[in-house]
């Protein structure tokens, strides 16, 4: 590896809730290592995505959607974002086609000295002369922006733009990270992603939200991965909701996340779930900290 052209860099990914960080995330990397839900605030965690080529390593940041903190998990939650954009040689502040410029939320970017990519997503939806609307709009209301992209993550067409894009701004650099990884999170913080996400898919109202997954037991054999998860919720009430009647929620969840594991790992998955409750969790620091929100 000749190091003297070799690029490295880290590339924060934000922007408001629901507006397909994740899934752009995921198009980037060409594995699905965000969860993606049609829900806002599914991400809760700082996950990179580490990308090698022959002569550069990107490392990428998937962080949770800019929101006001209503509790201390959402305080958490910024947090990840703030250190994001701190370690970023490279913002890609994502919009969604129908986004408009909000001052309390895009303000701040006008104060960055980093390099910011505009990236317009959901350009699948856009009608007539939508799009190419929006790249003036966008270059008028944040003038501090390098380039815009427009791209759609759901379908794919035109984050292969993107790329070459971000290695633009990339500085020479040996590669952080070794060049056979490709995230900094370990197999038992993604079979408890799994679960999550399809609690989220599965149920509605405030279930998603006042639900943790904790990975108490992960044993690889050879065939197998065996795979003991406790769903944390805050009442009673929510544990049976849960579980369902007969044990048919908690069973349909079962059912679907090791299926998802089992692609994901690329093994048999043995996948046994508790559900426990957890008052308030989300709003108390020693929990916050178990759960590995808080160091």
């Amino acid at each position: 590896m000749d190091q003297s052209s070799f690029k490295s860099g880290f590339v924060s990914i934000v922007g408001k809730p629901n507006v397909g960080k994740s899934s752009l995330m995921n198009q980037l990397m060409h594995e699905n290592l965000s969860i993606i839900t049609p829900k806002a605030q599914t991400t809760r965690h700082r996950i990179m995505g580490i990308l090698n080529g022959e002569n550069y390593q990107v490392v990428y940041s998937d962080t949770p959607g800019i929101l006001e903190p209503k509790y201390t998990l959402h305080e958490a939650m910024m947090s990840y974002v703030k250190v994001s954009l701190e370690d970023a040689d490279l913002i890609l502040l994502v919009v969604s086609i129908e986004d408009k410029y909000e001052p309390e939320l895009f303000d701040r970017f006008l104060k960055f000295n980093t390099p910011i990519l505009l990236v317009i997503n959901k350009i699948d939806l856009g009608k007539g002369s939508q799009v190419v609307d929006k790249v003036t709009y966008w270059k008028q209301s944040l003038q501090n922006i390098k380039e815009v992209v427009t791209v759609s993550a759901k379908t794919g067409q035109q984050v292969d733009l993107l790329l070459p894009k971000i290695l633009e701004w990339m500085p020479v650099h040996p590669p952080y990270f070794p060049q056979d990884d490709y995230t900094d999170r370990s197999e038992r913080f993604f079979a408890s992603e799994i679960i999550r996400e399809k609690i989220f898919l599965n149920y509605e109202q405030e279930i998603p939200y006042s639900t943790e997954v904790a990975i108490t037991s992960f044993k690889e054999e050879a065939e197998i991965i065996k795979i003991s998860a406790t769903i944390y919720v805050e009442r009673d009430s929510q544990k049976g909701i849960i579980i369902g009647k007969a044990a048919s929620s908690i069973k349909k969840v079962g059912v679907e996340a090791r299926r998802d594991m089992e692609a994901f790992f690329g093994k048999k998955i043995f996948l046994e779930t508790h559900v426990k409750v957890a008052d308030n969790w989300r709003k108390q620091s020693l929990k916050l900290r178990q759960f590995g929100y808080l160091e």
